[in-house]
């Protein structure tokens, strides 16, 4: 059996900048990892260059075949999380174990109000 998940504190998937995100990194395989890491990112998608840049890692030192580690981890004061027409900035949080580059993800919010800012388009 093979799994691996990220679990945040109270499922909470919205945050303001500066706060503390605090969770669980599992992982269930058929034998230890060689590695284990957890990483905080922002990225964007839509039209044009896509942009991405990882706020924090953690390695996990030692990591079992069927582990579990703690984790908690401070947002920056930005960017925020945004939607537009050509382009939207999001947060996640991942954790990677290799060999197999098995991945699992959360995607969060983080902005002042809770939710993605909405951009209008300009012009009309």
């Amino acid at each position: 059996m093979t799994r691996v998940q990220v679990e945040l504190r109270d499922g909470r998937l919205a945050y303001h900048p500066g706060d503390d995100i605090e969770g669980t990194a599992r992982w269930q395989l058929d034998r230890p990892p060689k590695s284990a890491e957890l990483r905080l990112f922002w990225f964007t998608e839509g039209r044009g260059d896509r942009d991405l840049e990882v706020i924090e890692t953690l390695r996990f030192d030692a990591p079992a075949a069927d582990d579990h580690r703690d984790f908690q981890l401070h947002l920056p004061a930005g960017p925020y999380s945004f939607a537009g027409k050509l382009i939207r900035l999001r947060w996640a949080i991942e954790v990677e174990v290799e060999p197999g580059s098995r991945v699992a993800r959360t995607d969060l919010t983080v902005a002042p109000a809770g939710e993605a800012i909405r951009l209008a388009s300009v012009g009309g």
